[in-house]
Formats: C-alpha cells, structure tokens, sequence
C-alpha cells in the first residue's frame, strides 16, 4: 500500500504566491501602511509633470467628446459645450481646489464624506461610493481601449478584416495594459509627460487647421448658423436647449478626481509636512487649473470644428468620424501620413488612460476595503488586483461589445456621482468653517451637479444601471469577507500604560488571571460580585489574585486598530484594565497574547456564559462586537496561536 503523501505546495505553485502577493503589508503593517496620512512612499516630482499624469484621463477625452457631443445635441454642440465649460471653470474646479486643500492625502472627497455618517451607515456609504469610483475608473479602461480601437480599425493602413473583430482588439489593449502592471508600473510620470506633449501639439494642429478651413470658408458658418436657426429658433430657445442638453456631455468633466488622487505624487515645499504639505496643496491647486484652462480651450474649439466640418451622417455607428472625429479631419486635412500619426498618439494616449484609471483604483481600494475588513488579504497586493481589474473590464467590453457610446453612459454616471459627492462635502466643510458666502457659492454648484447627475441618469438609466451592479458586487464581496475574517487578530499593536504594566508585572510573580468584566455601574456591589461568582465556580483559586479585564466597544464597524490599555483601581482595591475596542473577543485575544509575551507565561482568562440563542449572539458580535464573548475569544486565539502549548488559557463557569 502506498504511503499517504505530506508534501506541501509545489516549488511553482510556492514561487507563483510569492510574486503574486510580492508588496503585501504584513498584519503590524497594514494599519500604518492604508489608513495613515503619511503611509504612502511615493516619489514626488513637479506639479505640471504631474498633471500629464492625470491628463492622460482628462486629455485622452478629445478622442472621443467631439463625437459623442455631436451625437448629443447635435448642431447645438458647441453652445452646449461652452455650458460645460462654464460648469467646468465655475463648478468643478472650484470644488477640486478645495478637495485639495481638505484631503490632501490623495483620497479624495470619500475621504471628506467618511465620517459624516457614523458606524455601519458611514461604511456602507463610502462602499456606495467606492461602487461609483469603480465605475468611473473601470468605465475609463474600457472606454479609452474601446476608443483606440475605432482609431485603429477606421486607419486606412490597417486591413478591413480588423473591423470584424472590434472586440478582440480591444480585449488584447486591456490585457497589454494588465500585463504592464503585473510587471510593474514605473517611471509613469515620464512616459505620461511625453504622451501628452505630443498628443496636445497634434491636437492643436488639427484644431487650428480645421479653424482655418472654417475662417476661410465663410459659407460653412453661414451654413451652419441657418441650419440651427432653422431647427431651434430663436437664441434663447438654443441657450435654453443647451443647457438641457449639458448633462449628455458629461464626460467633459472627468478627471478632477484623478487629479486630487494623484496628489501624493506632487513635489511640494522643503517646509512641507504630512499634516500641512502647503506646498503639495498648492502645486495640486495649479494643476487643476491649468490642465482645466487647456480642455476648455480644446473642447471649445474641438466642438467647432467638428460640428462645422464634418456632415451629420459621418458621426453615426459605423460611419468614419464615429468616436474619432478629430482624427477625421487630421487625415482629411492632413493627409494619411499625419493622420496616421495623430491615430498613433491617440491609440497611445488612450492606451494608457486606463493605466492612469488602473492606478487609480490600486491606490484607492486598497485605503478603504482592507481597513474595513472587507476584502480578502490579497486585496492588499497589487498583482492580484490587477488580475481582477483586468477580469472586470474584459466582462465590460464584453457586454457593451467595445462600443464607446454605449458606454458613455456608465461613465458620465460615475464621473457626475463623484463630483457632486465632491461639491456636497466642500459645501459642508465651507459651513462647519463658518464661511457664509464660500457655503452658499458650494451650495449652487451642488445643486447644478445634482441636477446634471440626474438629468444623465434620466437620460440614461444603462448608467447607474452598470453603478449599482458594481455597488451590490463590492458591498457583498465586503460582507462576505467581514465575516470570512471575523475571527482574525484585528489588533494591529498593544500598548500598557504604567499602571496596567504594573498590574501584570505584579500577578506575573504567580500567574497572571484576568476576569472578563462587561462594564456596568462601576460599584463596588459588581466587583464583588463577580468575584463571588469566580470563586464559587472553583476555577479561580483563593490565593490568586485577580485583574479585571474591561473593553468599551465604541465603533464597532471598524476592523483593524491599535489597542490602548489602561490600569486603574476602582474603589481603592479592585485591579481593572480597560480598553476601547471595536470587538470585544478580538481586543481581549490581543490583550492575553501581549501579556503572554512581556511575561514569558501563558495568562488565564475567566468568563461567564452569555445567555441567549447561539445564533443571534454570534450576529450581535459580527454587527456590534459582543455577543458570545468567551468562545469567540477561544477561536481567535486558536487562529493567531497555532500551538496549543503556547496559546493563553480560557475558562468558562
């Protein structure tokens, strides 16, 4: 009969988990690695080499906002463009400054709303943020992939045949991009400081040949104005349409989130410090408003020319200005050599938007989700996330069949959200600061936002459709996860104070016995009692002396923390360590293995039975962090100590 094997892993399969899990804080790590202001590493370099960086989001948008606005308002595009800009220069910006100035930690206005609501009701709410986010982000990859395929299929150097397969381009563009981040993102900066030089030079040359075309043809804004008259009427009645039209044009507005997120890479001053890096704020403050001034004159310009040069019919699916209509006119007017150029550095541009997006959401999933406890340990790794990004966005290409305008929609909808999350938490901390006239600037523009966030779900429902579907997906897989880890170590650090460190250097002489004790009125009738109690059940000896172990449970939505312990003497004989917690089994776990290991012996802890239905206490404690107190305590000790010769004894009367 042949002997039962005992091998572990495979070398492979040991050496695969290694690279995949390469960068993973360990346990004492992860707390001071996602939640804390200075916790990031990143290397800083100049505001303006920066801003390529959130550009290749917000800039890549030219490849196709020409196109969908035509598809949007029609011969109204450039006045309704011009709206955009003014909610542009007037809203968003505005509000992204003073994102900056509030959470100048890249995490954003999520970080602003955080503690508005508290305990379950706030998590929940950053997971339903965090699900627009998602979009956003996710949305970005496949829409800009989507995007620099049309500008490779419609090239006239490259075979028709690749027309049949829109799809498959599109998904080897999103597996390029994992690949590249499975290898390692660096040097980002650099590559995104050329991309953008060279895409926004092609763009001006394209941009300012097509206003030429347009000056020296008089006819064609002649044209052009009759057509609109004749459709819309009178001027109010097309300022009055445009501005109802705006909200289709949302995509406009996409990446001030990327630029506050970017902010941990900004060179400030030598003065600078984590709590008050004035300098890093005011290098963000400039990017945000150049790379906004830059856009506004493209997208104006961009919707002019576009709208005047091109017929109606050509911007339809499967037409050749559909999704690219400033290439359009760069081979139009340019000629295939330059047009093939201009498709080059949009497809490259485009490319690497959704590196921009994907780093985006490494840096911001990994802030909330494992702090939370709700996300596997992996999540903490960039590998596998990049693999389950990389899944996600070859679903969505999938569903919406690399389709750039179906798509818009779910984009609009995740950009909108986030910048009115953004006008609504500046709102509130304009008037938390008193300041009237900033809280009543910050209102309006609230209001424009949730005006045009609605107006866009109204108008397209597949939108949030595609959020909420990313919402229900990260709060289940939360869920999920929380209750997967409930019976983790969650403690990430003990500290006694020294009156508590005396408590335990004192009964370490004999043993160290510890009662758990749930707080109550504090009088000498309930440490009696609960010694009389001790006592009588015969597991604690006479001549032992005994320390109350006490834990305040204050959030307990909150999943890692540090643990403070506290000595105090109630009533003049009573021994008693107290602390705060989120979980009462978990703080006490982490109490009993400190102390086991400043004293070199295993303590003892003493419960009594809780009463109550199994069941119900075991869902008070993943909810509230009581519940059934001693046996949780026993299995999170037996998961963080696996031998039982080394693990704190738990007694049960």
């Amino acid at each position: 009969m042949a002997e039962p094997s005992n091998a572990g892993p495979s070398p492979v399969s040991r050496r695969l988990r290694q690279w995949l899990l390469e960068g993973m804080p360990r346990r004492s790590q992860r707390l001071a690695a996602f939640s804390e202001p200075g916790g990031d590493s990143h290397p800083r370099s100049p505001w303006w080499k920066v801003m390529c960086l959130t550009g290749l989001d917000y800039f890549s948008t030219l490849g196709y906002q020409p196109g969908i606005a035509v598809l949007a308002a029609g011969l109204l595009s450039p006045l309704a463009t011009v709206v955009l800009v003014m909610v542009t220069l007037f809203g968003a910006l505005p509000v992204y400054r003073r994102v900056a100035r509030e959470s100048p930690h890249g995490m954003g206005s999520i970080a602003m709303l955080e503690h508005l609501l508290p305990f379950w009701r706030g998590k929940l709410f950053v997971l339903t943020l965090l699900g627009f986010a998602a979009t956003d982000f996710v949305i970005t990859m496949t829409l800009s992939a989507a995007d620099a395929t049309e500008h490779v299929i419609e090239n006239p150097h490259v075979p028709a045949a690749f027309g049949n397969h829109k799809v498959g381009v599109t998904l080897v563009f999103l597996a390029v991009l994992g690949a590249v981040f499975l290898k390692g993102f660096k040097e980002a900066i650099g590559v995104a400081v050329a991309l953008v030089a060279v895409y926004l030079t092609l763009n001006a040359v394209v941009v300012t040949v097509g206003l030429w075309h347009v000056l020296t043809a008089p006819h064609v804004v002649a044209d052009w104005s009759l057509a609109l008259t004749t459709q819309h009427g009178g001027v109010f009645l097309m300022i009055g349409l445009a501005l109802l039209v705006f909200p289709k044009l949302a995509l406009g507005l996409s990446g001030f989130e990327t630029g506050v997120a970017v902010m941990p890479h900004i060179e400030g001053d030598p003065a600078d410090t984590e709590e008050r890096p004035t300098g890093r704020i005011r290098g963000t403050r400039k990017l945000l408003t150049t790379a906004a001034l830059i856009m506004s004159v493209f997208l104006i310009t961009s919707s002019i020319v576009t709208t005047l040069l091109i017929p109606a019919r050509d911007f339809q699916p499967g037409q050749p200005a559909y999704g690219r209509a400033l290439a359009y006119l760069a081979h139009k007017y340019l000629g295939s050599g330059f047009g093939s150029v201009y498709d080059l550095s949009t497809v490259a541009i485009l490319w690497f938007a959704g590196a921009s997006a994907m780093a985006g959401l490494l840096n911001l999933l990994p802030r909330y989700l494992p702090r939370y406890g709700m996300a596997p340990h992996w999540a903490q790794a960039a590998r596998p996330m990049v693999l389950v990004l990389t899944g996600v966005a070859f679903l969505i290409t999938w569903i919406f069949r690399a389709d750039v305008n179906a798509q818009g929609g779910a984009y609009a909808t995740g950009v909108l959200v986030l910048i009115t999350s953004a006008a609504v938490a500046v709102t509130i901390a304009a008037r938390r600061a008193r300041e009237h006239h900033w809280t009543a600037a910050f209102g309006v523009i609230a209001a424009v936002l949730v005006y045009t966030t609605l107006a866009n779900i109204a108008e397209r429902p597949d939108g949030v459709k595609i959020g909420v579907c990313f919402i229900a997906a990260i709060i289940a897989v939360s869920l999920l996860s929380r209750s997967y880890r409930a019976f983790e170590l969650r403690v990430t650090e003990v500290t006694l104070d020294e009156t508590a460190e005396r408590f335990v250097r004192d009964c370490a002489r004999r043993r160290v016995r510890l009662v758990a004790n749930e707080p109550g009125e504090g009088d000498v009738a309930e440490y009696r009692e609960k010694i009389r109690q001790m006592r009588a059940d015969g597991d604690v000896p006479v001549e032992d002396d005994i320390i109350f172990a006490e834990v305040v449970v204050r959030d307990p939505s909150e999943f890692e923390s540090s643990l403070n312990v506290h000595g105090l003497v109630m009533h003049g004989k009573y021994r008693v360590l107290r602390m705060e917690s989120s979980t009462v089994p978990n703080a006490l776990a982490a109490l009993l293995l400190d102390v086991r290991d400043r004293t070199g012996s295993r303590p003892h802890i003493h419960f009594e039975w809780t009463e109550g239905n199994p069941l119900t206490n075991l869902a008070r404690f993943l909810l509230i962090g009581v519940g059934e107190v001693a046996p949780v305590t026993r299995e999170v000790l037996r998961e963080a100590e696996p031998d039982p010769a080394r693990r704190p004894h738990v007694h049960v009367g």
